[in-house]
């Protein structure tokens, strides 16, 4: 998150609880994801890796795990919170290459030319001026170094419209609220390969993919985590009518049920992956 409300708002201690409460599985489900994006940034052995917006520890962690010994990885958030749990995770892997910093994207507290490569899952696009913390991060890279973000893609694929799309279509109105956080702020084809554009960056590709994103458990426990780590519709949850919950309730896990596939809920996700180059 880039500023001290975003923070405050998912680093709560709903989230946190949430975090700890559905560690497994919430990292089962976002693996293929965090696979993605490591794989499209390509680490090397050696390399000097800063990763944006870390939360809980990933890219971060798998980054440290590619880049071995010799490399080092920088997890940074403004939620310390956050960062003790993937200190915690990182501990677990016996991991010794990877630090953890509390600092905002938009003041980067290292010297120019610092990293190697530069990394975001699911957090550019609740920067609040993505383009300011975008020209930090071209200040930090080393000259011939990458920065990759991965960030969703439309509202309209299944794991939205499964949970958030059936409240909206409930309660009407938007499934956001006008000038709050955004999760698909970059969603439109070529817009996150403008700001990187903008921002000074070279050498741009853009594409985007469906990869799997499924829950290990049940329609009722994917709904629970949502709401809970899922900031952005606090305000279209808000909307709900208190005696009308028990009925959406089970709209959403009818909804979230069509993808089961045996034990799991099998939804896919559509992200879009972006880099740049400093040349």
């Amino acid at each position: 998150m880039s500023t001290a409300q975003n923070s405050a708002q998912w680093g709560s201690s709903y989230r946190l609880l949430a975090s700890e409460k559905w560690r497994a599985k919430s990292g089962a489900m976002g693996r293929d994801v965090t696979n993605t994006l490591v794989d499209y940034a390509q680490p090397q052995p050696g390399l000097l890796v800063l990763d944006l917006a870390s939360g809980t520890g990933e890219p971060a962690i798998t980054l440290a795990s590619r880049v071995g010994p010799e490399g080092h990885v920088t997890a940074l958030d403004l939620s310390s919170e956050l960062l003790e749990i993937a200190a915690d995770r990182a501990h677990q892997r016996n991991l010794t290459n990877i630090s953890f910093q509390e600092a905002d994207a938009h003041q980067l507290p290292f010297p120019d030319q610092s990293f190697d490569l530069i990394t975001s899952r699911f957090g550019v696009m609740f920067f609040d001026d993505a383009g300011g913390a975008l020209r930090e991060a071209f200040r930090v890279l080393k000259p011939g170094g990458r920065a990759c973000f991965l960030v969703w893609g439309p509202f309209e694929q299944p794991y939205w419209q499964t949970t958030f799309g059936v409240v909206a279509e409930h309660v009407g109105g938007p499934a956001l609220k006008t000038g709050g956080p955004d999760p698909f702020k970059f969603s439109q084809p070529g817009s996150l390969s403008s700001e990187l554009r903008k921002a000074g960056f070279g050498d741009i590709h853009e594409e985007t993919r469906t990869v799997r994103w499924t829950w290990p458990g049940t329609a009722e426990e994917v709904w629970e985590q949502a709401r809970a780590v899922s900031t952005p519709f606090l305000p279209l949850l808000q909307r709900v009518p208190p005696d009308q919950w028990g009925e959406v309730n089970q709209r959403v896990y009818r909804a979230i049920n069509q993808y089961r596939e045996g034990d799991a809920i099998n939804f896919g996700a559509v992200v879009v992956l972006a880099s740049g180059r400093k040349q």
